[in-house]
């Protein structure tokens, strides 16, 4: 599971779903450099999220081998009803009372896709990765929340948590390592380095 690179995202709005971000140059360095660091692996599948700046960091890893990108829905970013707004602390939408209703449950969360259901659609991606690059790898490239909360889910920890402590930077890899159906260990590494968890529309 490996998380997209950098975004081009000048005005620092929290984008989601929404279309036409893409990534920096930063971000296509960042991609370049896992796909350089994967180059010794065998892949054979490569999948990703619908978004462009997922399919953006998928195309390195899928041309180096000739592959072409598989793109799955459920490996896309988590619903969030502050999509298109500033989210910074003091000046954006969570200082404005009228937000503060969206707020009342961060437990679920109230503001968007219950974590669970998060979790879910995130396993089931990673069970099509596996049964497709059986006896190999593949690589399925997703955003921070699905595949935090998917390595949440997998250790048997609580889903709901403080995205300060988040680990999974940008262009990260969260390896789920099988035998066979089952999951014996998960592996997180930074190949294009350390982003703060914290960065406005990462």
């Amino acid at each position: 599971m490996m998380r997209h690179g950098e975004v081009h995202n000048p005005d620092g709005i929290l984008y989601g779903r929404l279309p036409g971000f893409r990534l920096s140059d930063s971000g296509r360095a960042q991609a370049n450099k896992v796909a350089d660091t994967l180059a010794d692996h065998d892949v054979t599948a490569v999948f990703a999220s619908p978004l462009q700046r997922a399919q953006e960091t998928a195309t390195p890893i899928a041309g180096a081998r000739g592959l072409t990108i598989v793109t799955n829905d459920e490996l896309i970013e988590a619903d969030n009803v502050f999509e298109g707004l500033k989210v910074s602390v003091g000046d954006g939408a969570l200082s404005k009372p009228r937000h503060w209703p969206k707020m009342r449950d961060p437990f679920t969360p109230s503001w968007g896709e219950p974590y669970i259901q998060l979790a879910h659609r995130m396993l089931a991606a990673a069970n099509k990765a596996r049964d497709a690059a059986r006896g190999h790898e593949a690589v399925c490239v997703s955003h921070q929340l699905p595949v935090y909360t998917l390595r949440r889910f997998l250790e048997g920890q609580r889903l709901w948590h403080d995205p300060r402590r988040r680990q999974c930077s940008l262009a990260s890899l969260t390896s789920l390592i099988y035998e066979g159906d089952a999951l014996v260990d998960i592996i997180y590494s930074e190949p294009a380095g350390a982003s703060d968890p914290l960065a406005t529309g990462a």
